[in-house]
C-alpha cells in the first residue's frame, strides 16, 4: 500500500522584498532555424515585490534594461539591440507589472502580469514555483525564492524580424519562452 503526502510550505512573511541581483535571473530562450535553443539573460534588472497577506493581494514590479541582453555572442547581441528586435535606443527598459496571483497549491502559483516590450504591453501568465522562505546570509535576515515562466509570441510586441532561407524556412523562432530564477531580500 503506498500513500502520497501532500507537502506543504510556509507562506512568505508579509512586507518589502528586494531581489538579490547576486541570485537572480532574467533568461530567455529563443529557438534558431530548425530548432536549436538559444539562451539569453538580461544582467541589468531590478524588481520589487510586495507580499501581502493574504498572498493573493501580493504585488511584482520589475524592469531589465534592453541594451543589457547577453547571449554569449557579441555580435548577435548586438543586433538584438537593433530596430530590428528590441530597439534598444527607443525603449531602453522591459517592464513587468502582475495583476494577479492565483494559488493553485502551496507551491504553485498563477501570476498575471503586464510584460512591456518596445512600448507594447500585453498581459502574460506566468507559472510560478515558490522555493520558499528561510534565514539569508545575513543574521536576522529572511530570503524568499521562485521560479517562474511564461511564453510568449514576440510578434505580439512588434519583434517581427525575419529572414527566409531558400527553402522558406526561418531564422528565428517566434515563441520566445522567459525564464525568471528569483531569490529576494525582507527588507527591515
Amino acid at each position: 500500500m503506498s500513500t502520497t503526502a501532500t507537502q506543504t510550505v510556509a507562506p512568505p512573511v508579509p512586507g518589502t522584498y528586494a531581489v538579490d541581483k547576486a541570485h537572480t535571473e532574467v533568461g530567455f530562450i529563443a529557438r534558431h532555424l530548425v530548432g536549436t535553443k538559444v539562451r539569453g539573460k538580461f544582467t541589468d534588472f531590478d524588481a520589487t515585490l510586495v507580499i501581502a497577506d493574504p498572498p493573493e493581494q501580493s504585488s511584482l514590479e520589475a524592469e531589465a534594461a534592453t541594451a543589457s541582453i547577453d547571449t554569449g555572442q557579441v555580435m548577435r547581441d548586438d543586433h538584438l539591440r537593433t530596430n530590428d528586435f528590441l530597439d534598444a535606443l527607443t525603449y531602453p527598459k522591459l517592464t513587468l507589472k502582475s495583476t494577479g496571483l492565483h494559488r493553485v497549491t502551496d507551491r504553485e502559483w498563477k501570476l498575471d502580469a503586464d510584460l512591456t516590450v518596445r512600448g507594447v504591453t500585453r498581459p502574460v501568465t506566468f507559472d510560478l514555483e515558490y522555493h520558499g522562505t528561510g534565514p539569508g546570509m545575513q543574521e536576522g535576515s529572511s530570503v524568499i525564492a521562485f521560479s517562474a515562466t511564461t511564453t510568449i509570441d514576440r510578434r505580439d510586441f512588434g519583434v517581427s524580424f525575419n529572414h527566409s532561407l531558400l527553402d522558406g524556412s526561418v531564422v528565428v523562432g517566434n515563441k520566445v519562452q522567459i525564464e525568471l530564477e528569483v531569490e529576494a531580500a525582507l527588507q527591515s
